[in-house]
């Protein structure tokens, strides 16, 4: 696959997950949009680094590294959700503002 192909996939996975963002309430559904916004730097990042650098294998290392993390992330970002939800009945963003320091 060309350049071009992977960036037009990286595009649109980060605006599909830009407009999951702004226009959900959800706090499950923010966080979906953010990871496919992840994912899209990551599809980009990928496909720069193949085809600046072919024959390292640094980039893979790197993109395995970033989903793994992501992974953790999400998997933090979903227990707090779970314990908002359980603690507070709470499943949408304007009702977290709350919890700010």
């Amino acid at each position: 696959m060309s350049l071009q192909a992977f960036l037009l996939l990286a595009a649109a996975l980060f605006s599909t997950g830009v407009y999951g963002v702004l226009s959900q309430r959800s706090i499950v559904m923010v966080m979906m949009g953010l990871e496919l916004m992840l994912n899209g730097l990551i599809v980009a990042g990928g496909a720069f680094w193949y085809h600046v650098a072919p024959v390292n294998a640094d980039g893979q290392v790197l993109v395995l590294v970033a989903v793994t993390v992501m992974a953790l992330e999400m998997a933090m970002g979903f227990a707090v959700t779970t314990a908002l939800f359980r603690a507070r009945d709470l499943d949408e963003t304007d009702g977290a503002g709350d919890l700010k320091g």
